[in-house]
């Protein structure tokens, strides 16, 4: 009996110290009073009318109507992913079909909400599906000698008080490459340059007039471009205290099967589907042929 009161005893510790708060240090640099509080879930900032789906741009419309400053190569590029989608196929955003990261930028496009992390050295991104989460280095280090490729880059920051009031509230950050690729702007195979040399800034703050609203206003210098393009990101704060994080994989249920390069649709009766009008089965040069 004295055994089992012991046990219960040490159970209780055990499970207090479970409960008990555990201190994160710099992971709530937000409450120091001297980083902002951008708490919260941030939703992508939605324009009524523009249809399709989610663009780098948000003011204009998707595919051609973003009017990137591409040059004629680049242009030739997005026509092709256009007509190939148009036809059933994924043009040039084949690769995030296959559950690939999308990288930068179009994990800064909020199709999910996104969250921000921000503690004294580092400025977290938390993203979620395949693109996981971007770090934001501001611990004042130098741009590394040797950078291995990622979807997301490699970024650099630093924490400006605009308003001398002793309290930061803009980010400024650049992200530099080599990145994994091809990566494009958004679903419609808006392409980056293949040499994925990429370089982004960036200036992410509060708007001034609503507190609820985040701009994240993004250059992107690239080689597939005529000139720097800039746009104004915006993302639209969740007021809920008790957010709920949605866990999603692009792995589950789908039906997109590819094999080699080319895509196709896995039917309800488990056989393949084209997916494009005319396409070619599959090569079964490695399979034992049977005559019917």
């Amino acid at each position: 009996m004295h055994c089992r009161g012991l046990i219960g005893a040490m159970a209780g510790v055990l499970l207090g110290a479970v409960l008990a708060p555990i201190p994160v240090g710099g992971a709530q640099a937000s409450d120091d009073g001297k980083y902002p509080d951008w708490k919260g879930a941030w939703g992508r900032f939605v324009v009524r009318g523009l249809g399709g789906q989610p663009s780098f741009d948000q003011s204009k419309p998707w595919g051609f109507g973003q009017q990137a400053p591409l040059t004629a190569e680049y242009q030739r590029v997005l026509e092709t992913s256009l007509a190939d989608q148009a036809n059933g196929g994924q043009g040039n955003f084949a690769g995030h079909a296959k559950c690939l990261p999308a990288g930068m930028p179009f994990m800064m496009i909020a199709t999910r909400p996104l969250e921000f992390v921000v503690t004294p050295d580092t400025t977290y991104i938390l993203v979620g599906g395949n693109d996981h989460y971007r770090r934001i280095f501001t611990d004042g280090r130098d741009w590394p000698k040797d950078i291995e490729p990622t979807y997301s880059g490699y970024s650099i920051g630093r924490w400006i008080d605009e308003d001398g009031d002793g309290r930061f509230n803009l980010l400024e950050a650049e992200t530099r490459g080599p990145f994994k690729g091809p990566r494009a702007y958004d679903a419609s195979g808006l392409p980056l340059h293949f040499d994925n040399q990429s370089v982004f800034k960036e200036r992410i703050h509060r708007d001034k007039a609503d507190p609820n609203i985040l701009h994240d206003e993004i250059t992107v210098i690239d080689h597939a471009l005529t000139r720097p393009w800039s746009v104004d990101k915006k993302y639209v704060r969740n007021p809920s205290p008790r957010l709920d994080w949605v866990e999603a994989y692009c792995t589950e249920g789908t039906s997109l099967v590819f094999i080699g390069n080319e895509g196709y649709y896995l039917s309800g009766d488990g056989n393949l589907m084209p997916i494009r009008k005319d396409q070619a089965p599959p090569d079964l040069k490695y399979f034992k042929q049977t005559r019917k």
